[in-house]
């Protein structure tokens, strides 16, 4: 009798742990094909953490001279001002867009509507202006 019931309390031991690796199993697989983890947002890095990141990532896999890593810094430095270059350069063709945009809107308008309308883009420009200061701070505006 005692070997009956030792032999059961280990059959139903076989089985909880053979469900318990089955269901670690099945969860697993799951969370892998279905769900894919969350990742959190990548906050934005500053740009002389990696430039310098970047030099010495070069330094080190590349192996990189002193004189090697001067020019590369030159480099940087002078795409960085291209790119603010062509960023400025963006900045004031999208405002010309805009812009056209706005007299073009303003020309199809009522004279009685145009008041209407220059008060509506302003309520929406202090909005967006609200948006861009909270979206800096690091929060995200309430919907």
């Amino acid at each position: 009798m005692a070997n009956s019931r030792l032999s059961a309390f280990f059959s139903l031991l076989l089985v909880f742990c053979s469900g318990a690796v089955v269901g670690v199993f099945g969860y697993r697989v799951y969370n892998t094909s279905v769900a894919p983890p969350a990742r959190a947002p990548e906050k934005k890095q500053d740009p002389a953490d990696v430039r310098k990141q970047r030099v010495g990532e070069m330094t080190r896999e590349v192996h990189l001279d002193d004189q090697q890593v001067t020019k590369l810094e030159k480099i940087y430095d002078e795409t960085g001002e291209r790119f603010i270059e062509v960023n400025k350069k963006r900045g004031t063709e999208l405002k010309q867009v805009w812009d056209e945009q706005i007299e073009e809107i303003r020309k199809m308008l009522r004279p009685d509507q145009v008041p209407l309308y220059d008060k509506l883009r302003a309520r929406q420009d202090a909005e967006r202006d609200a948006d861009r200061k909270k979206r800096r701070k690091g929060t995200q505006p309430k919907d």
